[in-house]
């Protein structure tokens, strides 16, 4: 790529953008994945007022790509792109895959966002490893340097979590996700905040175990998600917490793709 890179990732909570220059990402911006139901410009008109207050240039972004779990929101996207963009954006899917080699597994079924995980870390570590993301769901990815992708396992984010015990019981309230100091809680917060942030603890921590013991053998932990440094006891269970493994992944793939087309005669 001779310009920047813009990609897009959109989540089921937040939408995560940047701009790939220099060997690093840059204006890494945040929107919500719930725009209000009466305003189907709202993603043109906050994509045109972040251009506008970092005075960045359309024409310096010749590559855009696109990844998505949400598929309503990919046409509010993709409208977004072309009114400020000359460019074609790469939307990651199914047609891809063949390109990639990972052996992805359910190919209807997995998410581009799991997906973009599991090619960072096949492209930028050389040893096999799980990918945890703390997102929406909280998802551990297992991933072979000579295989792809072996297995994946979903459970609740931390933040699905509080929030199911506050919209499903009636005298529990939403909490800040901060780990307590204590795991006894002493008031209905602190108490939350244990069962959840605390609990989470062992089950990330089993659950790694667990895939070590039945693939026997030492895979490193590799972090990511926007709530991946709230856990701070697990920082040196994991060998490095990246907040942008999602994005290097999307990277890595329209680079694959675009060489993949270049190729073909």
């Amino acid at each position: 790529m001779k310009g920047k890179l813009l990609a897009v990732d959109i989540g089921n909570s937040n939408i995560v953008t940047g701009i790939w220059q220099n060997k690093a990402w840059s204006e890494i911006w945040r929107f919500s994945s719930h725009p209000p139901l009466d305003d189907k410009d709202f993603y043109t008109h906050a994509l045109h007022e972040i251009l506008v207050e970092r005075e960045i240039k359309t024409s310096e972004i010749t590559d855009i790509v696109v990844s998505s779990v949400v598929p309503s929101l990919i046409p509010l996207w993709l409208n977004a792109l072309k009114a400020h963009f000359k460019v074609e954006p790469i939307l990651i899917g199914k047609q891809h895959f063949s390109t990639l080699k990972m052996g992805i597994i359910a190919q209807d079924e997995i998410g581009t966002d799991i997906l973009s995980n599991a090619y960072a870390v096949f492209n930028r570590y050389p040893f096999d490893s799980i990918v945890i993301d703390f997102g929406t769901a909280l998802t551990f990815t297992t991933v072979s340097k000579s295989s792809g992708i072996l297995g994946v396992s979903i459970a609740p984010g931390l933040k699905t979590a509080t929030l199911s015990l506050f919209k499903g019981a009636a005298q529990l309230p939403e909490v800040p996700l901060i780990l307590p100091d204590s795991v006894l809680g002493k008031n209905t917060v602190q108490a939350i905040q244990s069962g959840v942030l605390i609990g989470y603890i062992g089950l990330i921590k089993y659950t790694v175990e667990a895939i070590r013991q039945e693939l026997n053998h030492p895979f490193s932990v590799i972090a990511t998600g926007g709530l991946s440094a709230i856990l701070h006891p697990l920082k040196d269970f994991f060998y490095e917490i990246d907040p942008n493994l999602t994005l290097d992944g999307m990277r890595f793939i329209y680079e694959a793709v675009k060489n993949d087309s270049g190729n073909r005669p």
